[in-house]
């Protein structure tokens, strides 16, 4: 199972990356998205849903639903933040391609970015051998 080293995981199974860049006031700007492996227990996407742009969102707290061919599952955010932007390319307004996130989990699928509040929690969050301990 793909699981790259530069990313940290969640326990729900979605990856955060810091950009190197900061907002305006100071937070550092993560991306999110969902890993290679949860994107293969969902199957084909159908459907993203991210109506969390400008809010703030707590750790473990949803802030969106895929909906795959067979299911849907919620979005957990893996650290607390204000959500900036939700990826063009997913969005039913927009691209509407939620299956770039099936061909490519960890680039073009990405789902949001992040202003990291709390960036201490980022210790909670699993590097790649974590991850693949957990998934096995």
């Amino acid at each position: 199972m793909n699981t790259p080293d530069h990313l940290k995981y969640s326990k729900e199974h979605e990856w955060l990356s810091l950009t190197g860049e900061q907002t305006d006031d100071g937070f550092d700007i993560a991306v999110i998205g969902i890993t290679d492996f949860a994107q293969g227990e969902l199957g084909e996407l159908v459907y993203v849903e991210v109506d969390t742009v400008g809010e703030d969102v707590a750790k473990d707290d949803v802030f969106g639903t895929l909906e795959a061919v067979k299911t849907t599952s919620d979005l957990f955010m893996p650290i607390s933040g204000r959500v900036l932007e939700f990826n063009d390319e997913l969005n039913e307004d927009e691209g509407d391609n939620p299956g770039v996130i099936n061909s490519d989990p960890y680039g073009a699928g990405w789902i949001v970015k992040l202003a990291v509040t709390q960036p201490d929690e980022m210790s909670g969050l699993m590097d790649s051998a974590g991850y693949g301990a957990l998934i096995g």
